[in-house]
C-alpha cells in the first residue's frame, strides 16, 4: 500500500534551497509511538531501540461533539465543550533498514531535488501491512472550570514493514526519487 504522509503534522520536515538545487529533510528523532505495545523496556540501547515503532504521519481530523452545562467551580454553572480528534499514522518497526543507528537528532530521509519543485515536495511511503494490521489507542481529558473542554484524542495505527520512501511533486504526483532499504538518501535526476 501507498499513503502520502501529512507534512501539516510533520514539524520534522524541511527543504532549504542550496545553490542550484534543493535539499529535504524528513526529520525521524522525534517520531517514535510511546504506546505499551511500541515498548522494548529491556531494549539495550546500543543495539535496539526502547520503542520498538517509528510512524509517519497520514492525517489529523477534528470533530466538535455539541457541548453540556456542569459545575467545576462550585456554585458555577458553565458551558464544557465536546471535542475529538483522531490522528492516523504509519507505523513501522524497521526504521534501521534504512540507516543505522546514531544519536543524532537530525537523522531521517533527505533528498536532493531539482529548484524548480520548491513549493511543491510531498512524501509518499509505501509498506506491507503486517499484523496486528491495526493498532489503536484513546486518551481522555475531562473538562475543568479553567479548561471547559472533554477531549477525547483517538490513535490509529495502520502496522507494517516500510518498503520505500519517495520524494514526489505534489502537483504532479511524480515520483521525483525514492529511498529503499540501506539507504537515507535519494537523488533526483
Amino acid at each position: 500500500m501507498e499513503v502520502d504522509v501529512d507534512l501539516g503534522n510533520s514539524p520534522g520536515f524541511e527543504v532549504v534551497t542550496v545553490g542550484d538545487h534543493l535539499e529535504a529533510h524528513y526529520r525521524m528523532g522525534f517520531n517514535q509511538i510511546a504506546e505499551g505495545w511500541s515498548w522494548q523496556p529491556l531494549a539495550d540501547p546500543a543495539i535496539e531501540d526502547y520503542y520498538r515503532f517509528s510512524f509517519f504521519p497520514l492525517q489529523s481530523v477534528d470533530e466538535s461533539r455539541g457541548s453540556y452545562n456542569a459545575e467545576d467551580k462550585i456554585g458555577e454553572q458553565q458551558a464544557m465543550s465536546i471535542r475529538w480528534r483522531y490522528d492516523y499514522f504509519l507505523a513501522f518497526a524497521n526504521l534501521r533498514d534504512f540507516y543505522p543507528r546514531r544519536v543524532d537528532d537530525d537523522a531521517g530521509f533527505s533528498a536532493h531535488l531539482p529548484v524548480s519543485m520548491a513549493g511543491h515536495v510531498g512524501i509518499r511511503a509505501r509498506g506491507r501491512l503486517i499484523d496486528p494490521v491495526l493498532s489503536e489507542s484513546t486518551t481522555f481529558w475531562k473538562a475543568t472550570h479553567g479548561h471547559p473542554v472533554d477531549f477525547t484524542l483517538k490513535k490509529r495505527y495502520l502496522v507494517s514493514e516500510l518498503l520505500e520512501v519517495a520524494f514526489v511533486d505534489t502537483d504532479s504526483g511524480r515520483t521525483l526519487c525514492t529511498i529503499r532499504s540501506g539507504q537515507d538518501r535519494c537523488v533526483a535526476p
